[in-house]
């Protein structure tokens, strides 16, 4: 009898109507890895920026369907079942079920969990939708995790740089410039959600592996082509990492450029995607001169990202250890203290004195 396999695929959530928007907004805003401050500070910034944000992120939400909700569920199970099928056919003795749990709403990882328990699950891996680790969203997904679950789990913590994933958004960007005409002047803005700069300072390493993954798509796509990492969706009064999307927009409009602009942390599309880059950047490109503007879409099912969350979770299922990069082991530079594996190997540097004393 073989063995039932649960892969738990974490993603941020999104409002399912506009009802939900305020409360969604609320509990992302109340996480400690969002905003660092003490709890009642927290609470009461929560409440007062969900608040505050709630009337425009309704318009938005409405902008990607009269729903007025979110698409990213429906996405991420898409992604869900493509991923269930091509485990299913790799592990043919193995019964394999996908399971999401959302961080800051429905399925909550709380409901999730006592899925996969009363499964009864044999193995469980985790498996972010975020492919660059930060302590803000895979890293506050495995703490949320943790209290719902107490069985032994597999953790893949990222997977920047494997080759099926760099091929696939190299795929995407091709088949935006083919629609878009193949025009000349190119400039390609690759653009990722930002981070205030305390955190990276503070040994968080999303934005090294976004930037060296800038470079290896930098390096597949036409020589010609002007190539630019930047950072979206800056909230709040912290100044953080650049340069910024939105300067980058107006820079590469001002250049007479052709504009493609691709999403590199956001695989599923959804809020920042089809509206923030579909349509804010658009009409800023636009008003700056810019003679073209193309949107690559996420990655979505594509089949070189399907491969990669596969193998990823083929490669777990096979480790000795607990967590793995898609380099195996450690993939982040030694001063990246919020890198998981050196939280590892802090606590196995605990046991062993532990062990000693």
């Amino acid at each position: 009898m073989g063995r039932r396999i649960a892969v738990v695929l974490f993603n941020l959530g999104g409002p399912d109507g506009p009802d939900a928007v305020q409360p969604f907004l609320r509990n992302l805003f109340d996480d400690p890895a969002i905003i660092q401050a003490p709890l009642p500070i927290r609470w009461a910034l929560a409440r007062f920026i969900s608040k505050t944000r709630a009337p425009s992120a309704r318009k938005n939400y409405a902008l990607m369907g009269p729903g007025g909700g979110s698409p990213l569920l429906p996405e991420t199970e898409k992604q869900a079942e493509a991923l269930q099928i091509q485990l299913a056919a790799s592990l043919p003795g193995d019964e394999v079920r996908t399971f999401i749990a959302m961080r800051y709403w429905h399925p909550f990882t709380k409901d999730t969990a006592k899925d996969v328990t009363a499964w009864g699950a044999d193995e469980v891996v985790l498996l972010p939708l975020y492919p660059q680790f930060s302590t803000t969203t895979t890293g506050s997904s495995l703490k949320e995790w943790k209290k719902h679950y107490a069985g032994p789990t597999r953790t893949v913590c990222c997977y920047p740089f494997e080759e099926s994933f760099i091929a696939a958004h190299v795929d995407q960007i091709m088949a935006a410039f083919d629609k878009a005409g193949r025009p000349a002047d190119v400039r390609l803005l690759l653009s990722a959600h930002g981070l205030p700069e305390k955190i990276v300072a503070a040994g968080d390493p999303y934005q090294w592996q976004c930037e060296t993954l800038t470079a290896m798509i930098a390096a597949r796509v036409p020589q010609d082509w002007d190539v630019v990492g930047c950072y979206q969706s800056r909230v709040g009064p912290l100044k953080w990492i650049g340069p910024s999307t939105d300067a980058e927009v107006e820079r590469a409009a001002q250049d007479k450029r052709n504009i493609l602009i691709a999403p590199i942390a956001f695989v599923s599309e959804h809020i920042e995607t089809l509206v923030e880059l579909g349509e804010e950047y658009k009409l800023l490109a636009e008003q700056h001169g810019a003679p073209s503007y193309t949107r690559v879409e996420a990655l979505g099912v594509h089949p070189g990202f399907i491969r990669t969350l596969a193998g990823e979770t083929l490669a777990a299922l096979d480790m000795a250890g607990s967590i793995r990069s898609c380099a195996g082991s450690r993939l982040c530079p030694t001063g990246a203290s919020g890198c998981p594996h050196a939280d590892v190997a802090r606590k196995a540097g605990q046991a062993v004195k532990v062990a000693a004393d």
